[in-house]
């Protein structure tokens, strides 16, 4: 894929790295800021193939990282969202040539800014206990709706997580089984299509050691974060992400 050029190489490596590395700290952003990246030193689809198993190893990693009793607490925990969230990208991907893709990612960047940003200044809602399980499906719904026709869950996880307070350590362990579910039907879908194929693999199996070690320099931080600091460091990167889906949509129309 890069031939002979080791500073293509080098790049690519870098944005991984990057890109672990804020996933490591604030849980999310790996693809948005691998596909940015890697999207401006190639073209797309084998932008899009590089960053796969990346993306669906340090889901796996983020997602055990407390351990596998600790994993399927949390899937059963959080069931409505998982069970809402597949069961919508399943019938919403039947949809995708009926749906231009410029308004639905406006239709979901303006809002997730909008909410960003108003919890960084101070207006935080909060879902009272009793509706914790009509949020979650919510979340899912929306969240999947988005996902079969787009690509893009994550933020309404995100908005979930912060509405419901989750503490760092569950936010993190919640967006990585969410994206580890994501990740795994993305990779079985680009096998399918050719996307990932003989020549596109290396590149993103070669991509994985960049991405680990981002993940895990991205942990350590986690770790020094307080729940404040944790807090606004997501907002700020959820406010970059809906910023970046308007951007997609903007380019979308041009």
């Amino acid at each position: 894929m890069f031939g002979t050029d080791p500073i293509l190489l080098l790049t690519a490596c870098a944005i991984t790295l990057f890109a672990g590395t804020v996933k490591g700290a604030v849980g999310f952003a790996m693809p948005m800021i691998m596909i940015s990246g890697l999207a401006s030193i190639l073209p797309a689809d084998q932008a899009l193939a590089a960053l796969i198993v990346p993306t669906l190893v340090t889901n796996l990693a983020q997602s055990f990282r407390q351990g596998g009793r600790v994993f399927w607490t949390t899937v059963a925990e959080y069931r409505r969202l998982l069970v809402s969230l597949c069961i919508v990208i399943v019938i919403s991907a039947q949809f995708v040539p009926y749906f231009p893709q410029a308004a639905l990612l406006l239709t979901l960047g303006l809002p997730i800014v909008a909410f960003a940003l108003s919890q960084l200044a101070g207006r935080q809602l909060r879902f009272p206990a009793e509706s914790r399980g009509k949020a979650e499906v919510i979340a899912g719904v929306v969240g999947g709706f988005f996902g079969g026709i787009s690509g893009v869950w994550g933020p309404p996880t995100i908005a979930l997580l912060l509405s419901l307070d989750a503490d760092k350590r569950e936010s993190l362990r919640v967006q990585g089984v969410v994206y580890l579910i994501g990740a795994a039907i993305l990779t079985v879908a680009h096998l399918a299509s050719g996307v990932l194929n003989a020549q596109t693999l290396p590149l993103s199996v070669l991509l994985c050691i960049p991405g680990m070690i981002g993940l895990w320099i991205g942990f350590s931080i986690h770790d020094r974060l307080d729940q404040v600091r944790f807090r606004r460091w997501t907002l700020i990167v959820l406010v970059f992400s809906g910023l970046n889906l308007i951007r997609r949509a903007a380019m979308a129309w041009l």
